[in-house]
């Protein structure tokens, strides 16, 4: 049997092979389909032991399609490039974050959890 390599893993989907853009847009459209709230956060530090990421705006209450969250995540990035940046879903039945994952990571030409994310 053959280990995994040794590298950082990060939330949600770090334990996969990268995922395309069409893959990301799927998730975020899942979040939307399931009555998920998305949302975009930032953070310098992606230690597990850190809880608290700042929300970039406001969750994206009357979100429609992916492509509103893929052009708040660009903005985002475009003002914190040197901050690790993550999608979460946010379920208003249960009142807590149901799914988070990275899609930039600071010093990669994309933005990403390992992969060229392009939005």
């Amino acid at each position: 049997m053959k280990t995994l390599p040794k590298e950082r893993r990060y939330e949600t989907f770090s334990y996969l092979p990268p995922l395309s853009d069409a893959q990301i847009a799927r998730q975020i459209q899942y979040t939307i389909d399931q009555g998920y709230h998305p949302a975009v956060e930032f953070n310098e530090d992606s230690n597990a032991e850190t809880y608290y990421w700042t929300l970039w705006k406001l969750p994206l209450f009357n979100c429609s399609s992916p492509q509103e969250v893929l052009n708040e995540v660009q903005q985002c990035r475009q003002e914190y490039g040197n901050s690790y940046i993550r999608i979460v879903a946010f379920d208003n039945i249960k009142q807590c974050q149901v799914m988070s994952f990275i899609v930039h990571k600071p010093g990669t030409s994309g933005s990403s959890g390992g992969s060229n994310y392009r939005y």
